[in-house]
């Protein structure tokens, strides 16, 4: 009954304490509206789910495999949001060593990142519609954005560094 109250609790702290500690922390300010936006998304998102299993609890059984698909779709929908207008940061978005590393790679990453999320989340939404196989519309989109988004700012990390070195040769001809 007390779990996912104290759950809350820490990620609300947590969540409070991302902005002060990040040594980017002027980037995130720069889209702080929208990372305060996922935070109350999120903790909301938490929250009905403990009032989900509260009813569960007192016999009023509303299958998760008609709420979780609405509720995971919304989220990874503002994911993708959140993702469009993050800045290069230590603790919030896609963060590989990739688009640590390179402004450029970040910003390509992000982008198409967030179309993908948002893409997952309404992929999600239909779980609903086919309540058996609901935990698969929303795994396989996210677990897919996730794979797809960590390989894509490695391919092109690689292709900044072969330009990069390209570059570099030629200045040293000259």
């Amino acid at each position: 009954m007390f779990l996912i109250p104290f759950t809350l609790t820490g990620f609300a702290l947590i969540f409070f304490a991302i902005p002060k500690i990040d040594p980017l922390k002027e980037n995130i300010e720069e889209f702080r509206r929208y990372y305060d936006g996922f935070v109350v998304l999120f903790l909301l998102y938490m929250l009905l789910f403990h009032f989900q299993i509260i009813l569960w609890n007192i016999r009023i059984e509303i299958s998760p495999n008609e709420t979780l698909p609405i509720m995971l779709g919304i989220l990874f929908f503002y994911v993708g949001v959140l993702c469009e207008k993050a800045k290069r940061n230590w603790f919030i978005g896609i963060r590989t060593p990739w688009t640590l590393s390179s402004e450029r790679v970040w910003e390509k990453t992000h982008r198409i990142g967030g179309k993908l999320f948002k893409i997952a989340g309404v992929i999600s939404f239909a779980g609903v519609l086919f309540q058996s196989y609901s935990l698969l519309f929303i795994l396989v989109p996210v677990f897919s954005v996730a794979a797809y988004t960590i390989v894509y700012s490695y391919v092109e990390y690689r292709k900044e560094e072969r330009v990069r070195r390209g570059l570099g040769r030629i200045n040293a001809k000259h």
